[in-house]
């Protein structure tokens, strides 16, 4: 199982829904950083610089919308609404090393993970990243 963090105080699949989507995927790139930190970390003894270009390599939005298209077909109904609405929400900001298609399915991917973080679903975080390449 990955190291995933417990949310102290999970909110209902309601609340998570009427949240913003860039809320959303701002609390899912942390737990998909703290997951791929942790990992790299414990797997070996690497300095500080190795860990964060490991980290770097897989915490981008060009890797998150790889592992996007992968994983959308294995996503419920509350969690494919969720990623639509990131997906097609109003991009403020550019992405920096990607294109914008990438970086809406990267923030899509991240608006997911936000939405089982903060609604206690540990076990389908645990279970979507196992089924995403790395």
């Amino acid at each position: 199982m990955l190291n995933i963090p417990v949310c102290q105080n999970p909110v209902s699949v309601k609340q998570a829904i009427s949240m913003s989507a860039i809320v959303l995927a701002f609390i899912g790139d942390a737990v998909e950083t703290l997951c791929v930190r942790t990992d790299a970390a414990l797997s070996a003894d690497y300095k500080v610089g190795e860990l964060q270009r490991r980290t770097a390599e897989t915490v981008n939005a060009r890797a998150q919308s790889i592992k996007s298209a992968e994983l959308f077909p294995k996503l419920n109904e509350d969690e494919r609404a969720v990623y639509m609405r990131a997906r097609n929400g109003r991009t403020r900001t550019a992405a920096k090393n990607a294109e914008l298609s990438e970086y809406k399915k990267a923030t899509a991917y991240e608006a997911v993970l936000g939405f089982l973080y903060i609604t206690g679903q540990r076990e389908r975080i645990c279970a979507l990243l196992d089924a995403s390449p790395r």
